[in-house]
């Protein structure tokens, strides 16, 4: 299983960006596919996760801005980041696992990063 990311880009603050993370293979509804980033210098941050399900987590610092969603019938997941400040510049990175976590470690697959840059 490979995932793969994509819909970074740059953007002014304020601004608006979806990220997409399609997922090879069936959905399975207790999976849990999640998105981290890691700005350079910083540890990877937790930031969204959700079952297919339909259950999700956001971070305390994108509550109300970010949301995350899944379209089992596409098999991808989705961050709709809205409201975009330059803390949020980072390399953004879809993950699977099977528990609803804000750590890395249940996670066993991840993707490839794609980069979202913030300009003030």
């Amino acid at each position: 299983v490979q995932l793969q990311a994509s819909g970074g880009g740059l953007v002014q603050a304020g601004g608006s960006l979806r990220l997409s993370c399609a997922v090879p293979g069936r959905t399975v509804s207790s999976h849990v596919l999640a998105w981290f980033r890691q700005a350079p210098g910083k540890e990877r941050e937790f930031v969204a996760a959700t079952r297919w399900s339909g259950s999700t987590l956001h971070a305390d610092s994108v509550k109300g801005r970010f949301t995350i969603t899944s379209d089992t019938a596409k098999k991808t997941v989705y961050l709709q980041m809205n409201s975009l400040k330059p803390e949020d510049t980072a390399l953004y990175s879809c993950a699977l696992g099977t528990e609803l976590s804000n750590t890395a470690s249940p996670y066993h697959i991840w993707g490839q990063g794609t980069q979202v840059t913030v300009s003030s």
